[in-house]
């Protein structure tokens, strides 16, 4: 279908122990459509991030087929797959995962000089605009030590924008903020999402029915009975 973004159809992911197999997610068929902001939600170990990861091409599944922005994830070589990702996805970390030794801005800039499709003279322009969007330019020379954990986090998704990707996915992306800052990351989120971009992220939030267009919840590797399909309105 033309309006899907992402689509799983019986996604395993299993891991060897030494104790035997461990399988973290467990047949997910799962349908996102283009410009959907989804929520996925469970406990520790529910299998969120390994799905987030995979939807991200950087895990494979072990059984089933992940097929997100018009590419099945599981043909394309590493090399391929790298490609796709610079310029499909932009990721969001709970940890943001800025590099210390560049500048707010030259982070910003690093996805823009991996994927080479933005001329090499517009991406300090572009990377300001971004820091501009996200409310925090007048930090684009100083080094990510010296930001809050909120300015971080809003450096990481300015980041995540940087190629322009039709999905962008963060894993826990307030995981590590106060709640007045959680809301202004949801919030934000909320303003990328209205721009129609599709937007996957894994939360452990109670409060996200307000952001969100739908919640999928997760219960041992496997989604809810009937929580992939509840509607949430915004």
């Amino acid at each position: 279908m033309p309006d899907t973004a992402i689509r799983l159809r019986g996604v395993v992911k299993t891991y060897p122990l030494p104790s035997g197999e461990f399988t973290a997610v467990a047949g997910i068929d799962l349908d996102i459509h283009a410009g959907e902001f989804v929520a996925v939600v469970g406990r520790s170990g529910s299998g969120k991030t390994t799905l987030l990861n995979m939807l991200a091409g950087i895990d494979r599944p072990t059984k089933g087929q992940v097929w997100a922005d018009g590419a099945e994830l599981g043909s394309l070589s590493q090399s391929a797959l790298a490609q796709w990702r610079a310029r499909s996805v932009g990721l969001v970390f709970q940890f943001f995962q800025l590099l210390p030794t560049l500048t707010v801005a030259e982070n910003v800039m690093l996805p823009m000089d991996f994927a080479a499709t933005i001329p090499k003279s517009a991406r300090r322009s572009r990377a300001m605009d971004l820091l501009e969007r996200v409310g925090i330019a007048n930090q684009a020379d100083k080094l990510p030590v010296t930001l809050s954990g909120g300015q971080q986090q809003r450096a990481a998704i300015a980041r995540a924008l940087a190629n322009d990707p039709p999905l962008l996915l963060a894993d826990e992306p307030t995981g590590n903020l106060d709640s007045a800052t959680s809301s202004t990351v949801l919030k934000l989120f909320a303003e990328l999402n209205d721009e129609a971009r599709t937007i996957v992220m894994v939360t452990h939030e109670r409060e996200v029915t307000g952001y969100v267009s739908r919640e999928v919840a997760l219960v041992d590797g496997r989604l809810a009975v009937g929580q992939s399909q509840v509607e949430q309105v915004r």
